[in-house]
């Protein structure tokens, strides 16, 4: 089966995958989940050339995981938000947030990238930490979360990397 077959499977894992299959519709949605919602921004963090990045939120945008909202008209510009469906990846990537605490896949070891409480409980959310069965889905909406100063900086020098070279191109138009 082609990649392009696998929304027509009646497997559920194959479906999904034929909407979230690519790292970049998870970096994507970690973003979001985080408050970075506008183009620039999105490309700066996930380091996507923007053909890609574009092609990347108009497929989610179809698949019903974000929807698109005008912040300017003179020129227009459009942030991009999770819809419902999309916020229900929150537990995807909560998911391997925990596994990539469990294996130390960071250079932070198994120390968290982003400090997370449950809101409902106050509980700190660490590899073991797992979802409350019988409520709602769960979204990143439920918990508080601090950013460790490593991601910060590692996000700030992508940030300043990203201006720099969107400088060195519009100076060579």
């Amino acid at each position: 089966m082609g990649w392009n077959n696998l929304s027509e499977s009646v497997c559920q894992i194959a479906c999904s995958l034929a909407v979230v299959g690519d790292r970049w519709t998870l970096l994507i949605m970690r973003e979001l989940s985080i408050g970075i919602n506008r183009f620039d921004e999105l490309q700066a963090q996930t380091g996507m050339s923007s053909h890609l990045l574009s092609t990347r939120l108009k497929r989610m945008e179809k698949d019903g995981l974000i929807e698109q909202r005008a912040y300017s008209d003179k020129p227009r510009r459009h942030e991009y938000l999770a819809t419902k469906k999309g916020k229900e990846l929150d537990a995807v990537l909560l998911v391997l947030r925990a596994w990539g605490l469990r294996w130390k896949l960071s250079s932070l070891g198994e120390e968290p990238c982003i400090d997370m409480l449950y809101k409902a409980t106050g509980e700190t959310m660490d590899a073991a930490w797992q979802i409350p069965p019988g409520g709602p889905p769960f979204t990143f909406d439920d918990i508080d979360a601090s950013m460790h100063p490593a991601f910060v900086e590692e996000r700030a020098a992508k940030s300043a990397a990203f201006q720099i070279k969107k400088k060195k191109t519009s100076n060579a138009t």
